[in-house]
């Protein structure tokens, strides 16, 4: 397989020779089954090939020794090319280095996890994650919130060389918490407080601290109704569509996902969990099963909708026997998740210049939600449509009316009085 790709014989000679060499050809194989363009062959065979060389020099004797190196590699790899990278450069580079690596590594380890990483504290603390499936119960959904929090815990105390056990000073968590809350919103240090308290919990109750720090850990306090809908006017929603280019496979994707959002006011994960079968079009439905509140909700498919799903459908939708309707446009051709959904939504706020607190996918569920609010249909009636679990749910667009603040700030406001 790498004959097709590579024209020198020395070239493929020294894949091959190397102690990986098996491993890669397996990986291009892969990759050539999943439709993947020759170009990400070219890119990503020598990363893998270099990344043998480093994990054999680092003394890895066998495959099982490889995820260990991953990281240092990734590190090395982008110090070596010399580059000054902002933050988000830096991840974006680190993640185009890791994404073949862990790859490779689900192939030729196929019981790894997903992720090449272990778990935060999975040497001192081995059992955590352990206890929140088996005792807790845990999705695995949410144990990625802990793992995110906990990583960030980890790379806190190796910043400033203070070790977890046996007694982590009470000072250091404070300011850990107090760090995190200058980068993310008070709700996820809310998530980072509840987190910590179930970590320092489990650590008492097994005996490797002497005491409950998670008893001296005070969330910040949120208020019922404090914080404004994350609505955008129809006029932006608009100038957003209109910045999709429905030519391209890509385009007709996005254009019907923006549609759906902000139609019907779905979640990100309802538009990643629909399929073939949730389209009625004799009676003209849309099909959105198992909704948060536990419900099912059968909505009328508008023409625009209809057509724009079509088009994509016919036009844009990679051949695949699979159900699902919206994957990606590159391969591997697999279903869009809830995280890419919302990661489009964001893309296009931003390409038309709309500038909202936390840009995604819920931006256009609360648009869809404050249009209605401004229609005057009753909040039961908006719980209904959108799937909220609870009026309490819905309250929050009643407090105001966005339109009429708008004319206030921007005139006299004697009109709105």
């Amino acid at each position: 397989m790498l004959n097709r790709y590579f024209i020198r014989p020395t070239t493929v000679d020294r894949i091959q020779a190397s102690w990986l060499g098996d491993a890669i050809e397996r990986y291009v194989v892969w990759l050539g089954e999943q439709s993947y363009a020759a170009r990400n062959v070219f890119a990503r065979v020598p990363i893998l090939f270099r990344f043998g060389e480093f994990a054999e020099h680092a003394g890895a004797t066998n495959w099982e020794d490889l995820p260990a190196h991953v990281e240092l590699f990734v590190e090395t790899w982008l110090q070596r090319h010399g580059r000054k990278y902002s933050e988000a450069q830096y991840k974006a580079a680190a993640r185009g280095i890791r994404n073949p690596i862990q790859q490779l590594l689900r192939l030729i380890l196929p019981g790894t996890c997903k992720s090449a990483l272990p778990d935060p504290f999975a040497e001192s603390v081995p059992g955590f994650f352990g206890f929140l499936r088996q005792e807790r119960g845990l999705r695995e959904a949410t144990l990625v919130q802990y793992r995110h929090y906990l990583q960030r815990l980890q790379n806190y105390l190796v910043k400033v060389g203070q070790p977890l056990l046996p007694d982590l000073p009470l000072a250091t968590v404070s300011a850990f918490i107090t760090e995190s809350g200058a980068t993310i919103d008070k709700r996820s240090v809310q998530s980072l407080c509840s987190i910590l308290k179930v970590f320092f919990r489990y650590l008492y109750r097994v005996g490797l601290m002497t005491r409950d720090l998670g008893k001296a850990i005070e969330s910040p306090r949120r208020y019922s109704l404090s914080n404004l809908p994350r609505s955008i006017t129809w006029g932006e929603v608009e100038q957003m569509l209109g910045k999709v280019d429905r030519r391209s496979a890509v385009g007709k994707r996005d254009y019907a996902i923006l549609l759906l959002l902000v139609t019907y006011g779905l979640r990100g994960r309802e538009v990643a969990a629909l399929t073939l079968d949730d389209l009625d079009w004799k009676r003209d439905r849309l099909h959105i099963p198992g909704r948060k509140a536990g419900h099912s909700t059968a909505y009328p498919l508008t023409p625009p909708m209809g057509e724009a799903l079509l088009e994509y459908l016919k036009q844009g939708r990679p051949s695949t026997t699979e159900r699902a309707i919206f994957f990606r446009a590159y391969a591997p051709f697999t279903p869009l998740s809830r995280v890419a959904i919302s990661l489009r939504a964001q893309y296009y706020l931003r390409k038309a210049g709309i500038g909202v607190p936390r840009p995604g996918s819920h931006t256009l569920r609360h648009t869809c939600v404050q249009r209605m609010v401004d229609a005057g249909l009753s909040l039961k009636t908006i719980g209904d449509f959108v799937g909220h679990r609870s009026p309490d749910a819905t309250k929050i667009y009643a407090k105001v009316k966005i339109d009429a603040l708008r004319e206030v700030a921007l005139g006299d406001g004697e009109e709105v009085l």
